[in-house]
């Protein structure tokens, strides 16, 4: 996906930031848009020894040739190792870890206090920056504090209110905005993507979420939770927990509970919407089902389940017996149909 010609405002806005270059950049954005590569080709660019007019680097100086092959000497990469495999795990031996380690943070010492290799910036990109605990991010905070000259960290934030406000002032923010749907509609489409308009709606927006849902074959169990939830007070929960407990534990640490969670609320946030005469946002194809599903559904209710979703998808992030977390959630999305 090119997401230098989908977000060609913030490109526009990252070059003109060249000429006075901050020591930290924190890109925001909701999941999905592309931060982290636009953040990869920035760094690119601004090591490139021959950059084209519109910034992109060239590809084929030494510079680019290092970073194309992940070893430049002026270029470092701080993210959770797990995002680094292909999610699988070999029998015996230790499980990547989710976070940012605090020994990845100190090992940038050595890279800090040296002189750069090419005359130019040292970058390095953190990504996610809230995949750290406190005890990371304040060792992180001191480089920050103390910046190195000639270096620029480029952060990358899905959620910024699980950073340091600390860390958060001491960067300065490049928003990274939701493209316009006929924009994304159209990216997807160059990309092969059949129906973008419907998973561009179920990503709220975002193109690289879109298009990795459609194009995974991850989408699966999104069918089968679809097709339960529609059935209304028919669903079957304790089915629809082992279903997709199932889909969980084949798909090796790729589906993680709290997406299954975040199925729900926007089927519930389409439920609220359609009680309240509005269109449904996320579920388009089944548009007519939820206007009468919400029908059947005191608001107050509804309002209650919604709110119960947030905090079941915080405690989706701990560990727990997943089987009985999934039959709970659906417990409760029936009971959303019960005699007023």
């Amino acid at each position: 996906m090119n997401v230098i010609s989908l977000h060609k405002q913030v490109w526009d806005s990252l070059q003109a930031r060249r000429a006075q270059m901050p020591h930290a950049l924190l890109l925001l954005g909701q999941r999905g848009l592309g931060k982290f590569d636009l953040a990869s080709q920035f760094a690119a660019s601004l090591l490139c020894e021959q950059p084209q007019a519109d910034g992109q680097a060239c590809g084929r100086c030494l510079a680019c040739n290092w970073y194309g092959q992940g070893n430049h000497p002026d270029f470092r990469l701080l993210q959770p190792e797990a995002m680094a495999e292909d999610g699988e795990v070999e029998d015996g031996k230790k499980k990547a870890s989710q976070q940012i380690t605090i020994d990845q943070v100190r090992a940038l010492d050595e890279f800090l206090n040296v002189g750069t290799h090419r005359g130019g910036l040292r970058i390095i990109i953190v990504n996610p920056t809230e995949a750290m605990n406190r005890a990371t991010a304040n060792a992180l905070l001191k480089t920050l504090e103390e910046p190195a000259p000639s270096t620029l960290f480029l952060m990358v934030s899905s959620d910024p209110m699980r950073l340091l406000p600390t860390i958060r002032s001491r960067c300065q923010v490049q928003p990274v905005p939701l493209p316009s749907a006929a924009r994304a509609e159209q990216v997807l489409a160059e990309q092969g993507v059949a129906d973008a308009r419907r998973w561009l709606a179920l990503a709220g927006g975002a193109p690289g979420l879109a298009m990795e849902w459609a194009t995974s074959g991850q989408a699966d169990w999104l069918e089968v939770l679809i097709r339960r939830l529609a059935a209304g007070k028919a669903v079957e929960p304790l089915v629809l927990a082992g279903e997709l407990e199932k889909a969980v534990k084949d798909s090796k640490g790729r589906l993680p509970l709290k997406a299954i969670v975040d199925g729900l609320q926007k089927w519930l946030v389409d439920l609220m919407l359609a009680a309240n005469g509005l269109p449904v946002r996320y579920f388009l194809p089944q548009a007519a089902t939820i206007v009468g599903l919400a029908a059947m559904i005191p608001p107050a209710r509804l309002m209650q389940s919604y709110r119960a979703t947030i905090v079941r998808r915080r405690e989706a992030e701990q560990p727990l017996n997943a089987r009985l977390f999934l039959e709970g959630i659906f417990l409760e999305y029936r009971a959303l149909f019960a005699n007023r």
